[in-house]
């Protein structure tokens, strides 16, 4: 049987569980470092030192069979991926093959935008010159999840989501856009009505599939879910019920 540990500071690892659940049957531990959000607004060296302690504390808890740090903040500013950790990177190969006007934006954290480890990815994957790539801080996009607006006040995440987008997107031939922090998926169904002729990618399913084939022989008969939380865990509870998860959140400190 295959336990998977997935973590991020929030609600982000709950689109990647998603998608890791769609093709696969596991034994999922979800752990919410609310103790730590946002990793978008850490330096390089607080993120080290947080994502070590952390992936210290699950291997020796949970001993999985893969930890994935279900956050592109701590995967592009740290070398994380091993052959038991994954890590979250934005995908831009399938961004290459899926633009048409070979302009594409990288939709991510403050922290990740700024940092070499971004650029350094866009290098090694070697882009033709006809592309242009684009980066927007999306920071913003995130609190609108973690704070739960996207379903409270969806006019005023249009608001924002306008403020976002507006200036680039008047200037620019954008047709595609990569949620590149594991928070945005919850905002695709606002952005595509927002902006109908832009295709949004988010990397849940590559991860998935990286997963799927570490695991297909160790499958469960049926997916199960623990959840875990530093921080607020009866502020958190409520809020994965607003969502119409029902599981019990247990306090977990790193």
């Amino acid at each position: 049987m295959a336990r998977i540990v997935v973590f991020d500071s929030g609600l982000g690892s709950l689109s990647i569980i998603r998608a890791i659940q769609k093709i696969s049957k596991a034994e999922i531990i979800y752990f919410a470092d609310l103790q730590n959000y946002p990793y978008g607004k850490k330096s390089q060296a607080q993120l080290r030192i947080i994502i070590q302690k952390s992936i210290k504390l699950l291997q020796e808890k949970f001993s999985p069979d893969i930890i994935v740090v279900a956050s592109n903040t701590p995967s592009l500013m740290l070398n994380l991926a091993t052959r038991k950790i994954i890590d979250v990177k934005p995908p831009l190969k399938h961004a290459q093959k899926i633009s048409k006007s070979k302009q594409i934006v990288i939709l991510a954290t403050k922290s990740a935008i700024k940092s070499k480890g971004l650029t350094q990815f866009i290098k090694k994957n070697n882009f033709p010159k006809s592309f242009k790539i684009f980066k927007i801080n999306g920071s913003n996009l995130v609190e609108l999840v973690e704070s739960g607006k996207f379903l409270t006040n969806k006019t005023y995440c249009k608001k924002i989501i306008k403020k976002t987008f507006q200036k680039i997107l008047s200037q620019q031939s954008i047709d595609t856009i990569m949620l590149s922090s594991t928070h945005l998926p919850f905002l695709k169904s606002l952005l595509e009505r927002e902006y109908p002729h832009i295709q949004f990618i988010d990397s849940g399913d590559t991860v998935a599939q990286k997963i799927y084939t570490k695991i297909k022989n160790k499958q469960s008969k049926r997916n199960s879910l623990k959840i875990f939380a530093s921080g607020d865990v009866d502020k958190f509870q409520k809020k994965l019920n607003s969502i119409g998860i029902k599981n019990k959140v247990s306090f977990l400190s790193i």
